[in-house]
């Protein structure tokens, strides 16, 4: 049995790098002990081209992948902490932890839920998978 993880973000616009990556280690440093089972940074395409978002896939060497708001909605009655706040704003319920689960694929779930800092969030999903 392999183990993956999947990195969820969110974050204003302008959000600081460096408040992101704090954010990051903090979610990683309870489960990842090592960045080459992360499959990648997962977030909304609204959020493709902000930089710390960027910043974080870069900094851990992941791919950096995005959803449209219909297929982030869609992990909504999986998520542990939906937003009517979020949907107004986005059009899903939800941005890290639904970005997570997606990541992961089928039979993941949230392992760390949508952690805040001042300006983003994240989340942690896992999968296990046969080689």
């Amino acid at each position: 049995m392999v183990t993956v993880y999947s990195l969820g973000l969110g974050c204003e616009l302008g959000c600081a790098p460096s408040e992101l990556l704090v954010l990051v280690e903090q979610v990683l440093s309870e489960v990842v002990q090592d960045h080459s089972q992360l499959t990648g940074v997962f977030t909304i395409d609204q959020r493709r081209d902000e930089p710390a978002i960027g910043g974080v896939a870069a900094s851990l060497g992941v791919p950096l992948r995005t959803f449209d708001a219909t297929t982030l909605e869609a992990m909504t009655p999986r998520l542990l902490n939906p937003s009517k706040r979020v949907f107004a704003l986005v059009g899903c319920h939800g941005v890290a932890e639904a970005a997570a689960l997606a990541g992961a694929g089928l039979g993941s779930r949230l392992i760390v839920g949508k952690t805040k800092s001042a300006h983003a969030t994240a989340a942690l999903a896992v999968c296990d998978t046969n080689p």
